[in-house]
């Protein structure tokens, strides 16, 4: 049992400790994202359920640790109530530490990762009397599973930042990626 035990901690320590070449990565994909609760001054504005977009690019130095940024595009919606119609927007850009487990499998990564998002939430009621824009910056974290062959990828994940004014973003996102070098 202790055989067993010890060839597959080195297996592990092996995964984690094999360093790839310098990756640089694009992806690109469609979103699912939930921003419920927008309000402001009192005033309650549509909620934003759409499906929508997302960009990223990376860097991974070495097979446990990369670097990423993203684009979400979080949508817009509009809603008309007995005060009038109401619309809302958001859009982010985040940038993230991402850790990937070390699992024996060459063509999936369990990934989890931390860093922080730019978003800009606007709105309006009722014309430009009543509208606002904030942006901000907050903790994002998420976490994935992806899958590839060769230089393609694609890839599942779950990303989550507050914005305020809401309760916060959660976007669940299907993306395909190419290792470009």
């Amino acid at each position: 049992m202790r055989k067993i035990l010890l060839v597959l901690a080195l297996a592990l320590a092996a995964g984690a400790a094999q360093a790839d070449d310098s990756t640089f990565y694009i992806g690109a994909g469609i979103s699912r994202n939930q921003l419920n609760g927008i309000s402001n001054a009192g005033i309650d504005y549509s909620h934003i359920s759409k499906t929508s977009w997302k960009a990223f690019v990376g860097f991974r130095p070495i097979s446990v640790v990369a670097g990423e940024l993203d684009y979400i595009d979080l949508g817009s919606d509009s809603s008309a109530f007995i005060s009038g119609p109401t619309s809302s927007n958001a859009k982010a850009f985040a940038g993230y530490a991402v850790g990937f487990l070390p699992i024996p499998l060459p063509f999936l990564d369990v990934y989890g990762k931390a860093g922080l998002a730019r978003w800009k939430l606007s709105g309006n009621s009722s014309g430009p009397l009543f509208s606002f824009s904030s942006n901000g910056t907050s903790f994002a974290w998420g976490g994935g599973v992806q899958v590839h062959v060769g230089n393609i990828g694609a890839r599942l994940e779950y990303e989550n930042f507050n914005i305020r004014n809401t309760s916060g973003a959660g976007v669940v996102s299907l993306s395909v990626m190419l290792n470009v070098f």
